[in-house]
């Protein structure tokens, strides 16, 4: 069962795969979103970071020419063995940071969820949000079961409720974006979601 599925299962609605209305207003009643006009930013840079709600955990398998594309401070030196080594890539870019100490756990907490929650200091956080020890034991349940809410939990500490309470215009949906993605990478997708979405309310 797809992330996706798994929210419409639990939100009481048939688990096609398919995101439309029905979903959109049953997910937002599960999730307690409190208004629609949140929902609306919520589920449409959700979709687009998860490519239409398909991808809900980091890819990490590499080319050399990517890895030295995306992470060049870290592949200065023996390039070659993290080609198409995800386990590989992810224990060096996160060694040592987000709250990451021990060997393995760049892989272990690498980028999971609807928003990629990443690193251990992160899933602490949100497995106290949670009040789910588990989150931390078996990481793997935030690709599944806790996707979506792993993603609201992304907007409450990272204050985007209050973005999203500024209204639908595309000042709005830059601030959201910059503040999620930290540029403005697939805006006009954004904005096609976010107007797609807005035809729910």
């Amino acid at each position: 069962m797809t992330a996706l599925q798994q929210l419409q299962l639990n939100s009481g609605v048939e688990p096609d795969g398919v995101f439309g209305a029905k979903t959109f207003n049953a997910a937002s009643k599960y999730l307690k979103i409190a208004t629609r006009l949140r929902a609306v930013h919520f589920f449409a840079q959700v979709a687009h970071e998860t490519g239409g709600f398909r991808v809900f955990e980091e890819n990490l398998n590499y080319s050399k020419e990517g890895l030295l594309r995306v992470f060049p401070k870290y592949f200065k030196k023996d390039v070659e063995r993290f080609v198409r080594n995800p386990e590989g890539v992810a224990n060096r870019v996160y060694a040592g940071r987000m709250g990451n100490k021990d060997s393995g756990d760049g892989w272990k907490y690498r980028g999971r969820g609807a928003l990629q929650l990443t690193g251990r200091s992160n899933y602490s956080l949100f497995s106290d949000y949670m009040g789910d020890e588990n989150i931390v034991l078996n990481p793997d349940v935030v690709s599944g079961v806790y996707a979506f809410k792993s993603a609201i939990f992304f907007f409450l500490k990272n204050g985007l409720w209050e973005l999203c309470d500024q209204g639908l215009d595309l000042d709005v949906i830059k601030k959201i974006t910059k503040r999620i993605n930290g540029g403005y990478n697939g805006l006009e997708d954004r904005i096609l979601l976010t107007e797609k979405y807005a035809k729910f309310l």
